[in-house]
Parts: C-alpha cells; structure tokens; sequence
C-alpha cells in the first residue's frame, strides 16, 4: 500500500483500521463497537478458559472434517468434469445451482435428513465449500494443454497415471485459488450450522454472548475466528504464487 508516494508495509492497513475502531469505540457512539483495546484485553481472559478452549475445538473438527470431504469429493470430481464432456453436461448445471443459492435454505432439511448434531454442520459446511472447489479443478483441467494428454495417451498412461502426474498437478493453480475460497466459504458454513443446527463451539459463544450484551467477548471471538480464516487463506494464497508456474508450462 502507497500513501502520498511512500510504502507501507503489507499490515498497514490492518493498523490503520484497527486505529479507527479504537477511536469509534472510545467516542462511545455506540455501546455494540467497544474500543479494540478492551476486546484484546478480553481475548486474553476468555482464551484460557475450558468455555473457550472447548469450542475452539468443536469449531476446529467440524471446519476441518467439512473442508477435507470438500477437497476430497470436489478436485476429483471438478478433474472428471474437465476431462469427461457427458460428466461435465450431467453435473455442472448442478454445480452453478448449489453454488448461486441460498445454502442456508437447505439447513432445515440437513437438520431432518441428518438430525440436529456434528454431522449435520459439518455436512453444512462441505457444502458451502464444495461447489466452488468442484469449479476451480473444471476450470483448470479446461485450460490443460492436450498435447500432453496426447503424449500420456501415446505411452500407455493408466488413467491414475494421466490424473496423478498431468491432471493434477496442471490444474494445481486454479485447484489452491478454488481451496482458498472454499475455506473462506467454509468458515461461514461452519458458523451458521452451529448457530441453527446446534448451538455448539463458537457459535454457542455468538448466541450467549450477543444474547447477555457481552460485546466484548463477542468481538473477541470474532477477531480469533477471522484471524483463524484469514491465516488459512494468506497460506493458500502463498501456494498459489508458488506454483503459478505450472500455468504458464501449459
């Protein structure tokens, strides 16, 4: 970032941002935006506790378990679409309807089909995840140079050989931007499933501490799960730059 010609450093923003909340919420304008200073404060009491540390954990494997069975289920499925036409007829229209609609609107019908547990969020939350990873690999594999799959064809390629070492791995950067994403997605599914399938992990916290006007243990949860999906996703994005040169090899 550049301000009057001069280079900040990459957090700058994050600095500048968080100088104005603290001044929002020392002018005392609104009793729901406490100052950053006193939210910090009490992430570091609540951070401790077995209230806490237990929810972060049930957040943590129903995110987890949700984005393996994404990435699992979708690059297979997004590699199949690209390489196989009556595949990507049958499956894409599917594709573009789950990942356009309101997914919320399917929770209730989880909660019936799966009862009110984990399973369900985390059901919910392959499903916020899946569809744009399923897209990602398509898109990639599209853009795969044929002559390779020719010359794989040629030397008598298995079909696991063909998707392991030429699917795969030049389809790798737009497979890691459709990850990236998808974890972002899959941070909301995981909420949203804790809040209306089964008040549980940092949803439970969302519910008692916005239902007590306990601000700022609400907010301080809230900074420990956007730095939690914004770490993920800043690793994913690294990845990303370094194999952007299998794209330009295609």
């Amino acid at each position: 970032m550049k301000v009057f010609g001069v280079r900040l450093p990459a957090m700058s923003s994050l600095i500048l941002w968080g100088l104005l909340w603290e001044v929002f919420g020392r002018s005392g304008y609104s009793f729901f935006v406490p100052p950053l200073s006193e939210v910090v404060a009490t992430l570091f009491e609540i951070i401790g506790t077995s209230a806490f540390q237990k929810a972060l954990y049930e957040t943590a494997y129903a995110f987890c378990s949700g984005v393996f069975f994404a990435i699992v289920i979708g690059i297979p499925t997004g590699i199949l679409m690209g390489k196989n036409r009556l595949v990507d007829e049958l499956l894409l229209p599917w594709v573009n309807i789950f990942l356009s609609a309101p997914l919320t609107a399917l929770v209730p019908v989880l909660m019936v089909l799966f009862g009110f547990g984990m399973k369900s969020i985390i059901i919910t939350t392959t499903l916020f995840a899946i569809w744009i990873i399923i897209l990602n690999a398509r898109a990639g594999v599209m853009q795969i140079n044929r002559s390779l799959i020719e010359m794989a064809t040629s030397f008598g390629a298995s079909s696991w050989d063909a998707f392991s070492k030429i699917y795969f791995w030049a389809a790798l950067p737009e497979i890691l931007g459709g990850v990236r994403i998808g974890i972002i997605r899959a941070v909301k599914g995981v909420i949203i499933g804790q809040l209306l399938i089964s008040l549980v992990g940092f949803g439970a916290l969302f519910e008692l501490y916005s239902n007590n006007f306990l601000m700022k243990h609400f907010w301080a949860v809230l900074i420990v799960l956007f730095a939690l999906a914004f770490t993920i996703s800043e690793f994913l994005a690294y990845l990303e730059r370094r194999v952007s040169y299998y794209a330009a090899k295609r």
